[in-house]
């Protein structure tokens, strides 16, 4: 697990100077504090005039597998192959027995060298051999390009800006940054993404001209062209019959097998454990993969509506792991700062907050953790599904979805607890009135439509490309075709909310405490098989992961199945009536504050007040306002 940066330029005025790269790779530490490495090769003419571009490529490492021998950039044999990679490729050792067998000598035993000779036989088709998580850049001397590639499901950061005569590339937004003559001008549309999903969708990013490589794609850089391409040929309107037997035996070979190869490690090793029922399966089948006991990690906060460690212990008291907890009060003043520094763009999920401090405790212990990430997605979890399936069965009893739809609903109070069900009740029925994706998206949105409009200055929807925020998940469903309601909520989440939100909240949360997280619900084997399931298999009787219970049934405790779900939360509505007010009113509403560019004041005041009297639970818009501010306030200037 590392960080990596880099440039190519045939233009002499866009020059990445050593000591720029230098700068690049010392802005990624955190994600590699073991080790680093530079290639560099200025540009130049040759006896015959040819131009020839220069290149700049830069590592920074974490230790994991090989220690001695995983230095960075590699290369093939004669030097015409550099590359540099973030991640892990978990199936590295099967590829090596079949790359020897061909010929190819191997220095090492890294996972990076494999995607060297990989590349040497295969090409660009190599990327589809590769089971993992994985940022690569390979630097092709014969050919004079580079190449940039990123995994199937988004685990792993790559950030890339293509402006006439170089292309310049990092694991983090902090690391382009270091080139000082790079354009950062902040892009309208992309705010409105944020204030829309609390996430910025690839290939978007905050900043004009500079973008996300999308996950399952890569790109090829040569005499000045990128061409970007997807390598991850997945047909998301395929289905495959089988009955209940067979589909849990095959989940449990599959699941089984995706811990097993990530359990690959020459550092000590834990897992996460919530005490919900996908981090529960993870540590158990972990636990039965090894020879001693697995030291799990779970966290906890002195509030009960968000405390899950009693179910984390009973988890752990079975399967006999070894297990710590740790109970935390935090800070939300220190904690805003780090998190605007460290996420390099507006990011509003709160949950990166706990996720913060577990990734900060457990690395006191463990360098590499396994979580349970993405079996809400392939196994249907959310209790969203559930609500949409419930709205598409209910919409056409009128009695019911006009109770719901009714003014009297939505002037009711809200309080600030977790599960609120009039809260429930009023999203709702904000939704029963629309389409499916429109009333999905009404669930998951954090600022609607009408409220955007509500909160931006004039002259700052005059700037906003002709879009609505909506298409990004509009095209999810799109590729599922005419998939049943509840698959393309579910696959369209794996396909947007898992990359953009939850990924990019586990790396960047993670890797800012030099650890590794590893998740085997995401394998992409798994996630295929899974994805092809008929939606009966997952989801029965108003609940989902039907099909994790008939396969796992009795490796974990009778309760983790049967327990209502809770996420991974803080309690931020309290906090901005406590500890985050004076936060939130100097930030938000003082005369210099940075959104004042963009939102109208009176707007953000009224969300304020309505929260802070109890009128209504704006926690979550006002956390995503509050972490909007805290990056200008970081990283742009006043313009």
């Amino acid at each position: 697990m590392c960080g990596i940066a880099g440039a190519i330029w045939t233009d002499p005025r866009l020059t990445v100077t050593e000591s720029t790269l230098s700068r690049m790779t010392d802005a990624l530490t955190h994600r590699g504090p073991d080790d680093s490495g530079n290639y560099y090769q200025p540009w130049r003419h040759d006896l015959s005039g040819q131009l020839h571009p220069g290149v700049a490529l830069g590592f920074r490492r974490l230790s994991i597998i090989d220690i001695r021998g995983g230095h960075q950039p590699l290369s093939n044999e004669d030097g015409s192959i550099q590359v540099v990679f973030n991640g892990e490729i978990f199936n590295y050792r099967e590829l090596r027995r079949g790359l020897e067998g061909t010929g190819h000598r191997f220095r090492t035993d890294s996972d990076t060298e494999t995607i060297v000779h990989l590349y040497e036989d295969l090409g660009t088709e190599c990327f589809e051999k590769l089971n993992g998580m994985f940022a690569i850049a390979i630097w092709d001397s014969h050919k004079e390009q580079i190449i940039l590639a990123r995994d199937r499901l988004g685990k792993k950061p790559l950030y890339y800006s293509h402006r006439s005569g170089q292309l310049a590339f990092a694991s983090e937004l902090k690391s382009l940054a270091m080139i000082e003559d790079l354009p950062r001008k902040v892009d309208p549309g992309a705010i409105d993404l944020f204030l829309t999903y609390q996430y910025i969708p690839h290939p978007h990013t905050i900043y004009q001209g500079i973008s996300k490589l999308s996950p399952g794609h890569f790109a090829v850089y040569r005499h000045d062209q990128l061409k970007v391409q997807n390598y991850w040929h997945i047909d998301w309107t395929k289905t495959t019959s089988m009955g209940k037997a067979e589909a849990s035996d095959q989940l449990r070979e599959l699941l089984t097998d995706s811990v097993r190869i990530r359990l690959r490690s020459d550092v000590p090793l834990g897992t996460f454990l919530s005490g919900g029922v996908d981090s529960s399966l993870i540590s158990a089948i972990a636990q039965k993969e090894l020879s001693e006991p697995v030291r799990t990690f779970s966290i906890g906060f002195s509030e009960k509506d968000f405390d899950e460690t009693h179910f984390a212990r009973m988890v752990a008291d079975k399967i006999g792991s070894q297990h710590q907890q740790f109970e935390v009060a935090p800070d939300a003043l220190q904690v805003l700062d780090q998190l605007a520094y460290h996420f390099d763009e507006p990011f509003g999920d709160s949950s990166a907050i706990p996720t913060w401090y577990l990734s900060e405790l457990t690395r006191k212990q463990v360098t590499v953790a396994l979580s349970g990430d993405g079996g809400d997605e392939l196994f249907m979890g959310y209790p969203r599904y559930a609500a949409l399936w419930l709205s598409e069965a209910t919409k056409s009893w009128n009695p019911f979805s006009k109770l719901l739809q009714g003014k009297w609903l939505q002037g009711l109070p809200v309080s600030d607890r977790r599960n609120s069900i009039v809260r429930k009740l009023k999203r709702y029925g904000e939704a029963l009135g629309q389409s499916p994706v429109r009333r999905y998206m009404n669930w998951i949105q954090i600022f609607g439509e009408a409220s955007r409009i509500e909160l931006y200055r004039d002259d700052f929807v005059e700037q906003l490309p002709n879009r609505d925020p909506v298409y990004f998940i509009e095209e999810a469903w799109g590729r599922l075709g005419k998939r049943d309601l509840l698959s393309k909520a579910s696959l369209g989440d794996l396909q947007t909310y898992l990359p953009c939100d939850l990924m990019t909240k586990v790396d960047i949360a993670s890797m800012a405490h030099s650890l590794e997280v590893r998740q085997p619900f995401l394998d992409y084997r798994l996630v295929e098989w899974a994805a092809a399931l008929p939606p009966e298999l997952k989801f029965r009787h108003m609940k989902g992961k039907r099909l994790l219970r008939d396969a796992f049934q009795g490796l974990i405790p009778d309760p983790i199945w049967t327990r209502p779900k809770m996420g991974f939360g803080v309690p931020i509505a309290k906090w901005f009536k406590g500890p985050l007010r004076e936060k939130t009113e100097s930030l938000l509403l003082s005369s210099d504050a940075r959104c004042h560019q963009y939102l109208r004041s009176d707007a953000i005041k009224g969300l304020v007040e309505r929260h802070m009297s109890g009128t209504s639970n704006e926690a979550y818009r006002l956390w995503s306002l509050l972490m909007l501010e805290a990056w200008l306030r970081r990283w742009t200037n006043i313009s």
